[in-house]
């Protein structure tokens, strides 16, 4: 899973990043319109965002991402505690509020949450099921009627990113940046090396039906 962190002290930003990084990817943006940019990719699983920022603060922020139909799951962060700039934040579309300084065992407990909450394929048992399909995230294997699939590399990453994005077309790009980077010195090619491996895995368990390729655009898991 891949988190967005937009906070201008970049001090601060590192830190967040710390905290995050066993359970998630992450990208860093240092100001309010380049979090923007990035949000608009639709690769990330959820943001942290801070409200005090030069250019555009976090509410102008989210209230921009909410008004152009983009729900990531938003965790604000943020040294601002009075109840008004609470509500306020919540009236713009926030998922969820923290005040700094934050403990980083509740930072991932409310991050979790948010993601569980707006992704139903998230459960307790941290896992993702599709029909008789299991990918414990967890232990990052994936079962199908008790037998395992072997995947290899990032097939797991591209499979995970399929099913939480079940009956949308993503493109070649939102694959590459999310699962690569934007900074991975590969090129998209390799995508179709991935996929291809995936798609004989799943078709020892009859489940290569579900993974459509739309062709000079990218990928479907649709049934």
């Amino acid at each position: 899973m891949k988190i967005l962190i937009i906070e201008d002290d970049k001090i601060l930003s590192k830190t967040i990043e710390q905290c995050v990084k066993n359970n998630y990817d992450t990208d860093c943006a240092y100001d309010g319109e380049e979090g923007i940019l990035y949000a608009k990719q639709g690769i990330y699983d959820a943001i942290i965002l801070d409200l005090m920022m030069p250019v555009m603060d976090g509410y102008e922020v989210l209230s921009t991402l909410r008004s152009e139909k983009i729900f990531t799951p938003v965790l604000i962060l943020t040294a601002k505690d009075a109840l008004e700039d609470k509500l306020r934040g919540f009236r713009v579309g926030a998922d969820d509020y923290l005040v700094k300084p934050f403990n980083r065992q509740e930072l991932l407990a409310r991050l979790d949450a948010i993601i569980r909450r707006t992704n139903g394929n998230y459960t307790n048992e941290n896992a993702i099921r599709f029909n008789d399909l299991v990918l414990d995230l967890n232990s990052r294997k994936v079962l199908c009627n008790e037998q395992e699939l072997v995947l290899q590399g990032k097939q797991f990453d591209l499979l995970e990113y399929l099913l939480n994005t079940q009956n949308t077309i993503i493109t070649k790009e939102q694959i590459f940046d999310k699962i690569w980077g934007f900074n991975s010195e590969t090129s998209t090619n390799v995508i179709e090396v991935y996929a291809s491996g995936l798609r004989k895995e799943l078709k020892k368990v009859g489940y290569d039906q579900y993974l459509k390729t739309i062709r000079g655009v990218g990928y479907i898991w649709s049934k």
